[in-house]
């Protein structure tokens, strides 16, 4: 590559040229040869392209026996890398997560560009785990104020755009975080939900979770919701979402789960029953959007009674995305199934699922971009 003509053109000149490329066509550059990469990641291009459009990405978050094993055999030498799905191009990319100094990076959660993740040190012969936010197209990282062991092991992290919000929410407790709090320390704020919180999520300047209120036979699920900007030690932060012209509404849904939806919308995802009795089996996936300001519930989609059969033995049943996209997997099914929403509701299968594993895949929306941590 030295002995190319591209080496006698200016550095200006060469940024200029690239600059005039999508960014998706950016980051396919990149990896050309060392020259294209030094050149494509270097801070003067960087900013030439920092207002770049983002592209909407599906993110796989490390199956768990890959963080174990890591974590035991430290002699195997592997790169860590964030998977992602394109939908757009219908493709597989990667990006290298091996300028963080860290041991077994788990990414669990993105907002704005930047991706959220457990890591452990180094230089900690113990299982110490920080929450670290970084963006894998700068290179940049950040790690945010130290964390109990418990937090990592047993909170859902979540996060939002504004002021690089975040919040780790445990059944008993919850951990709020903000580049405004001047303290640059956790806040800590009781919880006191009725169970353990399933499938949290921000939106806006509000959490939503499901908690199952009903007996040890039979489950109830209900919709709690609580106000960032209300958060106080003094009282029950969370209240119940409900309205008596919603009828039935959670109890048609199986094992329901949140997904952020569009704007100010919520997605809630389940099977649908096929009849009321105790453990009633499920005729298809129900996406169910509800909207947060008229609080009234619409059908969304529902999943192919074709497609719905390659998930209809799996007792376990994992979803992510959000927005208008979300997938859907389960063991030994080898693929996953994505509803797109973003042109009329289609449903398709993606196939060439990374990293192994039982096929059990776990994931965020990952909108990749140039944002800058502050």
């Amino acid at each position: 590559m030295d002995a190319s003509p591209i080496n006698r053109l200016p550095q200006d000149t060469l940024h200029q040229i690239f600059s005039s490329l999508p960014l998706r066509q950016i980051m396919i550059c990149r990896p050309v040869c060392k020259f294209f990469n030094q050149m494509l990641t270097s801070p003067s291009f960087m900013d030439l392209i920092s207002t770049q459009p983002p592209l909407r990405f599906l993110a796989l978050r490390p199956p768990h026996h890959h963080h174990h094993h890591q974590r035991h055999n430290s002699h195997v030498s592997s790169l860590p890398y964030l998977h992602v799905f394109d939908p757009d191009q219908n493709q597989w990319l990667r990006f290298s997560l091996s300028f963080l100094p860290f041991r077994s990076p788990h990414p669990v959660a993105s907002a704005s560009g930047l991706v959220y993740l457990w890591g452990e040190s180094l230089n900690s012969l113990e299982s110490n785990r920080s929450l670290v936010v970084c963006n894998p197209l700068t290179r940049q990282f950040q790690v945010l104020p130290q964390l109990g062991s418990a937090w990592s092991r047993h909170g859902s992290v979540l996060v939002d755009s504004v002021n690089h919000r975040v919040m780790v929410l445990t059944e008993l407790a919850a951990l709020y975080f903000s580049n405004t709090n001047k303290t640059n320390s956790w806040l800590t704020f009781s919880a006191n939900l009725p169970s353990k919180p399933r499938s949290p999520i921000l939106i806006s300047d509000s959490v939503f979770a499901l908690c199952d209120v009903g007996s040890p036979w039979r489950s109830q699920w209900k919709l709690f919701t609580c106000t960032l900007s209300n958060l106080n030690n003094s009282y029950n932060n969370w209240v119940c979402l409900e309205r008596h012209e919603w009828g039935e509404i959670f109890d048609i849904i199986k094992r329901p789960r949140l997904v952020r939806g569009k704007r100010n919308k919520l997605l809630m995802i389940g099977g649908l029953k096929s009849n009321f009795s105790l453990n009633p089996s499920c005729s298809t996936i129900l996406i169910l959007r509800l909207d947060l300001e008229r609080l009234e519930w619409e059908e969304a989609g529902r999943m192919p009674v074709e497609m719905y059969r390659s998930f209809q033995e799996s007792s376990k049943l994992k979803v992510f995305g959000g927005g208008d996209r979300v997938c859907f997997s389960a063991k030994r099914v080898g693929k996953l199934a994505l509803w797109d929403d973003c042109d009329g509701v289609v449903w398709r299968w993606i196939e060439g699922v990374p990293g192994g594993g039982d096929g059990l895949c776990r994931g965020f929306v990952f909108e990749a971009c140039l944002t800058a941590l502050s």
